[in-house]
């Protein structure tokens, strides 16, 4: 299956994220199908590439929930959030 998800580049203690397209089960370093833009945390600045996205979607492409909140943030695409961290769902359950 194929997912769109952000990989992680930059230096250290400066991180920069590519949004890319690959399998689920891959590595996020190992080689990506497309890139499909970028994001910058420190700025909150997200450059991608609507129309690519678009396309990828409608061929049926799961995101991952983070990449999901971001384009529904920068209106790329419609819908509702969801929740993107489990750890902390699990660390409210155990309490």
């Amino acid at each position: 299956m194929l997912t769109i998800r952000l990989s992680r580049i930059g230096k250290k203690n400066m991180p920069m994220y590519r949004l890319v397209i690959s399998e689920k089960g891959r590595d996020t370093k190992a080689k990506a199908l497309e890139i499909l833009g970028s994001y910058n945390p420190a700025s909150k600045e997200l450059k991608a590439k609507n129309d690519r996205i678009k396309f990828w979607i409608e061929k049926g492409t799961q995101m991952s929930e983070t990449v999901n909140n971001l384009l529904i943030d920068k209106g790329v695409i419609a819908g509702e959030k969801r929740k993107a961290s489990k750890a902390r769902a699990k660390k409210k359950a155990k309490a």
